[in-house]
């Protein structure tokens, strides 16, 4: 059992758990009342990559009451951090000893968030001493909840969560994202879809990453790969998956960890076709 010491109370995972989801809920219901309704629209690292005054206010709102709670522990937040690549590398990396880490990303979709389509979550996690330990994704428009936590199983509904039987690519649905970095990650990315499509039985693209991996982790797809995310992207999707039986690893077939930007994530029985035909098709990394 992991545990923190404050005001001298142990304060353990559960309580971990659910200070995360507390976060998530409060986030995820306030968002809600901003669809179709947010004020300001900019862009960070290209016209797709789009962030609102609701993705920063969510951020906020998650950032103080995780912080009330936890005061010394740190906070690694998508707003918080200059856009592009090597600004989210840096940021991780400054913080990748501290003993409590959260990862959050306040909105992820939000483009989808932006047009009204219903497929956006909130995604936080928190590591100890670098592995994460507890993951949550919650979708407020569905008001599902994804729940994981490390070595005890993932959950939505309150129901423990398992991955597809599907044992071969073309047996799988597989998710994929079409990534704002139009110079690296998207090209490479479309090599990867130009290969995979002919394999699998098909190809969906949602447009959040954190909401991709819970529904590999829930058994509604069969895997996910994409080039170019972030940390706050995958923390708690990473953790979701392997504790509903699947595989998480890099493109190329390396472990996953915490500075994974290409992903791929699997129900496990794919995951071998999966990483060698995007590895055949030069589009790992």
């Amino acid at each position: 059992m992991v545990s923190d010491q404050q005001d001298g109370a142990i304060i353990g995972r559960k309580s971990f758990t659910a200070v995360a989801i507390n976060c998530a809920a409060k986030a995820g219901e306030w968002i809600k009342t901003k669809l179709g309704n947010y004020e300001k629209l900019d862009t960070k690292m290209s016209a797709q990559d789009l962030v609102t005054e609701v993705d920063k206010g969510s951020e906020k709102l998650i950032k103080r009451l995780i912080l009330t709670h936890f005061p010394d522990h740190s906070f690694l937040g998508e707003e918080g951090v200059e856009p592009g690549p090597e600004a989210s590398a840096k940021a991780l990396e400054s913080k990748l000893q501290d003993e409590y880490l959260w990862i959050v990303d306040p909105i992820d979709g939000t483009t989808n968030f932006v047009h009204g389509f219903p497929f956006f979550v909130v995604s936080i996690a928190l590591a100890y001493r670098g592995e994460v330990i507890v993951g949550v994704v919650y979708d407020p428009l569905k008001d599902e909840l994804f729940l994981a936590e490390k070595g005890k199983g993932a959950y939505v509904h309150g129901k423990r969560m398992s991955v597809s039987p599907e044992d071969t690519l073309g047996s799988g649905l597989v998710a994929t994202g079409f990534p704002a970095d139009q110079q690296y990650a998207l090209p490479l990315n479309m090599k990867g879809l130009q290969a995979l499509a002919p394999q699998v039985r098909n190809i969906r693209s949602g447009g959040s990453a954190a909401l991709h991996m819970a529904y590999v982790a829930a058994g509604r797809l069969s895997g996910f790969w994409e080039i170019g995310l972030n940390s706050w992207d995958l923390a708690a999707g990473s953790l979701l998956v392997q504790e509903s039986g699947g595989q998480v690893t890099d493109t190329s077939g390396r472990p996953y960890h915490l500075g994974v930007r290409n992903v791929a994530a699997s129900n496990g029985h794919i995951h071998g076709e999966l990483v060698d035909a995007l590895t055949k098709a030069e589009a790992a990394e």
